[in-house]
């Protein structure tokens, strides 16, 4: 029967005790996680195969949640996205639920923050409400958080729909100077398309910025 050869503190995390197991490394682990055990750890302990399998459940939480952290370390990301991520990266399914949860409590995850934040962010470099929409429904951010979110950033950033749209335009339409009006228009409105503007008053910015009806 597998047996504890070392538990000892984790000098590089408090709180944590790291757990040897047949003198090989097993985990470092949650102090309160392993004091909730059927049996009091110590060396010397065998491990019965509930126990070891609790354990390997500790370990798997503690592997899935390091590396969310590490996720996040690189940018923000929605809960859903970063959930289907891990599990890509062959986290049990399990184990990612109760290391979101553990983020959660620690207020690391938070859509409707990582939403106001990318929508503020993307719609300063041109895109229009609806690609910012779609982009947070891509990345598993529910509808209403994404309606409110782009909203909100557009407030707080001071952004104008219809003068972004208009300056995104005129931009593009420079550009596009070279060639002849007709085909300037049709290539704006795919550029537009694009970035998320569409519509009647899409047209008319463009038949303006264009000088083609």
């Amino acid at each position: 029967m597998p047996t504890v050869t070392k538990l000892a503190p984790d000098p590089r995390q408090p709180g944590y005790r790291v757990v040897e197991v047949d003198r090989g490394r097993f985990a470092s682990l949650p102090s309160e996680a392993l004091e909730a055990l059927p049996i009091p750890l110590k060396p010397g302990v065998e491990l019965p195969p509930p126990v070891l399998e609790r354990l390997q459940e500790l370990a798997d939480v503690e592997a899935a949640c390091r590396a969310a952290l590490r996720a996040l370390a690189t940018r923000g990301r929605a809960r859903r996205d970063l959930r289907r991520r891990l599990i890509q990266k062959q986290h049990p399914p399990q184990a990612v639920d109760e290391a979101l949860a553990r983020l959660d409590a620690q207020g690391l995850l938070d859509d409707r923050r990582f939403a106001v934040a990318y929508a503020a962010r993307h719609a300063a470099r041109g895109r229009g409400p609806a690609r910012l929409i779609a982009d947070l429904l891509g990345q598993g951010v529910d509808r209403a958080v994404a309606d409110t979110a782009v909203g909100e950033a557009l407030a707080d950033e001071g952004i104008d729909p219809e003068r972004a749209l208009r300056a995104v335009a005129t931009r593009r339409a420079s550009q596009l100077s070279a060639l002849a009006p007709a085909v300037r228009k049709r290539r704006l409105l795919a550029y537009l398309a694009r970035r998320g503007y569409g519509g009647a008053e899409v047209r008319e910015v463009v038949d303006e910025v264009c000088g083609v009806s």
